[in-house]
């Protein structure tokens, strides 16, 4: 008598792919740069001005952009 086992599943959390892979860590990289304490090492400055904004809320958008762009080439991936 074997041991009965039912049928193994991959985690759906797990990627499956190396570029579903690439876009989870460059994503997760990319969010440790908007949270503490990265942003406050990196980004937490008001001066200098960049297009009459202080310098994080430039820093902010931009990252925030990086993120938005990984997911739309993951999408665009099919992953």
């Amino acid at each position: 008598m074997g041991e009965e086992r039912g049928p193994s599943f991959r985690s759906h959390y797990l990627p499956r792919s190396r570029d579903g892979w690439i876009a989870v860590v460059v994503f997760v990289a990319l969010f440790a740069f908007v949270q503490p304490p990265l942003v406050f090492a990196v980004g937490n400055r008001v001066d200098p001005w960049l297009l009459g904004l202080p310098f994080l809320y430039v820093y902010l958008f931009a990252v925030y952009v990086a993120l938005i762009a990984v997911l739309l080439w993951a999408r665009r991936r099919g992953l």
